[in-house]
């Protein structure tokens, strides 16, 4: 048997990590089983559904990596589809006509409600002969009697009694299928031997069964997988940062660390944090996904994203820096190689957004400096080594690092001051604050012109804070 997963994200919204996690579940499964990876788009909510956000998810999808073997397949495509199985389960009496109005269905309710009950509808229209002419809707006919048994693979074995079921509608009055019923026609007809899914649709589970047994179908395995929560506990939401997808990549993440990270919420393989792909494919088993919900933690995504910037490959850095340097208004061309300047930081950056941040100063001057810095830095004390540098730097022969190294610590030893009283007031006037990479690889990054110009501005606040003194 070949096995078959799916992930079947609604568009109507944005592609959030809950969603992605559940995508990289079923994916891992599919990859470590030899088994085919399937998108549908479950589009048959047509108010809410829209083409951005179809597009949100398959950009998602694309940047992540998750490649699919079959797909996307549209459930609007289907109608007809659907339509055929419910025709099929009305002739085989599996499935009745319901013509009771909207007012008698919510009188059930309020009464329910008021008996502290669980709404259901009573059955009203089970053994009536309802005329196809008049509206109406279709209602699945779930057995009264004997229990629905889940073998779940995340969270054991689940047994829910049919009394607790009704008959629920698969055909709206206006000839639209429902979810329920579309799941089931798709998971029957694309195969699907396992569903992936969250578990927020295990109250869905025993219905979806029940169909699938009426249409004399072999059920397929499920794993419900706990939801992600914030902080505070409550459910994962915009305030927690789940944002759509394609904002993190916006912010400046690896695809491969927010994989890393949602794969590791819930799951784990001993005490190892840093996982490939590759070795995520070997070791995934949806059965040690844990059963308690998990917690997004901001911080961690951030240390696992510094992690994969820092090990990556520097060219792929660059050219992912490319873009983010761009929204700075900053044209990486004009400039030292971008590779370069990916070495230079990459140790010292979170994100992709924060290395396009810290390195602006390496393309264009600033308006000021940072105060503190410069109020530390920028004394009149450091005039003497800030002259002396500058001279040195105009006579410098070769732009080299080296050469760079060496006329800082030529001009220490010339003023009998330690390198720090030299390098930093020179990094605050060149860089405009005090972190900076080592001062040699600084100035040769920023270049002869723009240093010598940059030490003329600190030269100009330092005459301009003596006069004000």
């Amino acid at each position: 048997m070949t096995i078959r997963t799916r992930f079947a994200p609604s568009p109507t919204g944005y592609l959030h990590v809950g969603g992605v996690r559940t995508a990289l579940f079923s994916w891992l499964f599919a990859r470590r089983h030899g088994g085919l990876f399937i998108l549908r788009i479950e589009d048959t909510d047509l108010e809410r559904s829209t083409a951005a956000s179809v597009n949100a998810i398959l950009e998602g999808m694309t940047w992540l990596g998750l490649e699919y073997d079959e797909g996307p397949f549209y459930q609007t495509k289907r109608f007809d589809r659907y339509n055929e199985v419910i025709d099929g389960l009305l002739e085989s009496g599996h499935a009745y006509r319901c013509s009771c109005s909207r007012e008698r269905i919510d009188a059930l309710r309020d009464e329910a409600m008021k008996r502290k009950a669980k709404p259901r509808y009573d059955g009203h229209c089970r053994n009536l002969n309802v005329d196809p002419g008049q509206p109406h809707v279709v209602r699945f006919r779930n057995p009264e009697t004997g229990v629905v048994v889940i073998d779940d693979m995340v969270k054991g074995k689940i047994t829910v009694s049919n009394e607790e079921l009704d008959d629920l509608i698969i055909r709206r009055t206006d000839g639209s299928p429902t979810y329920n019923l579309s799941v089931v026609v798709d998971d029957m007809d694309m195969e699907i031997t396992h569903v992936i899914r969250g578990d927020d649709h295990v109250n869905n589970t025993p219905r979806q069964i029940n169909i699938l047994k009426a249409l004399g179908k072999v059920l397929p395995r499920y794993a419900h997988v706990p939801m992600i929560l914030g902080s505070d506990g409550a459910r994962l939401s915009k305030r927690h940062g789940a944002v759509g997808v394609m904002q993190y990549m916006e912010d400046g993440f690896l695809p491969e660390a927010l994989l890393n990270y949602l794969v590791r919420l819930g799951w784990s393989h001993g005490d190892q944090e840093i996982f490939s792909l590759e070795e995520l494919v070997q070791l995934f088993d949806i059965g040690d996904v844990n059963r308690a919900p998990s917690t997004f933690n901001y911080e961690k995504l951030l240390w696992l994203n510094q992690h994969y910037i820092k090990e990556s490959d520097p060219l792929r850095i660059a050219h992912l820096l490319s873009p983010h340097l761009g929204r700075l208004g900053i044209d990486p061309a004009q400039g030292p190689e971008l590779v370069e300047v990916v070495r230079a930081q990459q140790e010292r950056a979170k994100t992709l957004v924060e290395m396009a941040e810290i390195s602006a100063f390496i393309y264009r001057d600033f308006d000021a400096f940072d105060e503190s810095a410069a109020k530390k830095h920028l004394r009149p004390v450091a005039r003497e080594p800030l002259e002396a540098m500058k001279t040195v730097l105009t006579n410098l022969g070769e732009w080299t690092r080296e050469a760079l190294r060496q006329a800082v610590q030529q001009v220490s030893e010339q003023l009998q001051l330690n390198m720090g009283k030299v390098a930093q007031p020179l990094r605050v006037a060149v860089v405009g604050r005090a972190a900076s990479p080592g001062i040699d690889e600084t100035l040769y990054l920023v270049g002869r012109e723009a240093c010598l110009r940059r030490i003329d501005m600190a030269l100009a606040f330092i005459t301009t804070r003596e006069a004000s003194a």
